[in-house]
Formats: C-alpha cells, structure tokens, sequence
C-alpha cells in the first residue's frame, strides 16, 4: 500500500492532569472519523488481530477461513466476506489504514444482467450463469472536479472530545464546551500539534473499541 499523507491534530491538554480537554481538527481527521465508521466489522479486525485481544471474534474468522467452500452456498464466496472491500464513496480521504485499490475496482454480471457483484465467477442467485462480464465502473474524481472528496465540507474547524465525538467549532459551542469543561483560561492549556499515520490511526481506530479517553490515551503514549 502506497504510504498515506499526515494529517494533523491540535490537542489543547491539561498538563497537571495529564489529559486531553479538547482537540480541535480539520476536514481530513473529521473524514477519517466517517471512514472509521464505513468500516466493515472483519476488516477492522484484520487491521487489529495483531495489536488487541478481540475476544470470541476471532475464533468466527477463524473458523470461516478454515471452512472448505464444498460447505458454502455456490453464490457465496468466503474471501469476500473475511476481506471486503471499503464503500466507494470512502474514496477521497487524506489517510486510510487498508489498500482498498478503489480506483481498479470492478463489477461483474450474469449474462443475463440480472445480478451483480465484484467478486468474479459467483453463480447468479435468479439465472444460475456465472458472473463472469466486467465492467469498470468506478472512476475516482479527477483534481478539474469542483466537488470535493471525502464525507464532510472543508474549509470548517471541528471541536473533538476526548472521546472523539465531535461538532463544528461554532462561537456557541466553543462556549458551551468550555463552560461543560469548567475551562476559565485557554491559556492554560498546552497546545500539542501531532500528526497522524497510519500507525497512529490504528492506535486511534485501537482506543475507540477500547475506551471513552481516546485522545488522552493517545497523547499519553505517543507525546
């Protein structure tokens, strides 16, 4: 996979306590937050399985990756489901943790365009032919596209809670969250500016299914 660009985060942290009272972001953290969410559940655990204990999960993935396809349905197909692939309209955004080659993706019909799916061969549910007919129907924006990439508008500044729920940086909510925070002076917080990986964003993708202290538990590892 083609390393993915930095984007940043500006972490305002209480240095006596040790913890992130805020962070505020731009339009490239917040669409990573989407991303985290289009996620299907086995790729989050493929990108995991080797940094976190996943429980009983584990052992269904396992299981269906060891099951013989003689078991399966002949209009299924296991790697499909144990490797899918992330929604088009993820396309775009500035960092993603997995190699989703949206820009070659394919779809294939039955010879009787009935049915379509992007995993070749499968059997067609309503006329039994295989899928077999490509058709390279996905075409990332070109740079001359007026309409921008990813999930929300850019030129916004979000305000991100340590639990990483988020809302635009509004005069009112900026009030509403320092008052929330019994925050008196601004000035007392430290300003951190990190940038973020693909490493850094499985920690965060790691924290999020682990903790409601997301953004401290970060700063505290990685500051």
């Amino acid at each position: 996979m083609e390393s993915s660009p930095k984007i940043k985060l500006q972490l305002f942290v209480d240095r006596n306590a040790e913890k992130v009272i805020f962070a505020e972001a731009g339009k490239d953290f917040v669409d990573f937050l989407f991303y985290l969410v289009s996620l299907p559940v086995t790729t989050v655990f493929s990108l995991l399985k080797e940094k976190t204990t996943v429980g009983s999960f584990g052992h269904i993935f396992e299981s269906i990756e060891n099951l013989s396809h003689d078991y399966l349905q002949p209009d299924q197909n296991k790697n499909s489901l144990l490797n899918p692939k992330a929604p088009i309209y993820a396309s775009g955004i500035s960092l993603m943790l997995a190699d989703h080659d949206l820009a070659n993706r394919k779809l294939y019909h039955c010879p009787n365009h009935w049915c379509v799916t992007d995993v070749p061969n499968l059997l067609c549910r309503t006329c039994k032919g295989k899928m077999t007919r490509e058709e390279a129907i996905f075409v990332l924006p070109s740079a001359a596209n007026t309409v921008e990439n990813g999930f929300v508008k850019g030129l916004i500044t979000y305000i991100v809670m340590d639990n990483l729920e988020f809302m635009p940086a509004s005069a009112k909510n900026v009030v509403t969250l320092l008052n929330k925070l019994n925050v008196k002076d601004l000035s007392a917080l430290e300003e951190i500016v990190v940038d973020l990986g693909v490493e850094e964003g499985l920690k965060l993708l790691n924290l999020s299914l682990e903790c409601k202290t997301v953004l401290t538990s970060f700063y505290r590892e990685y500051c």
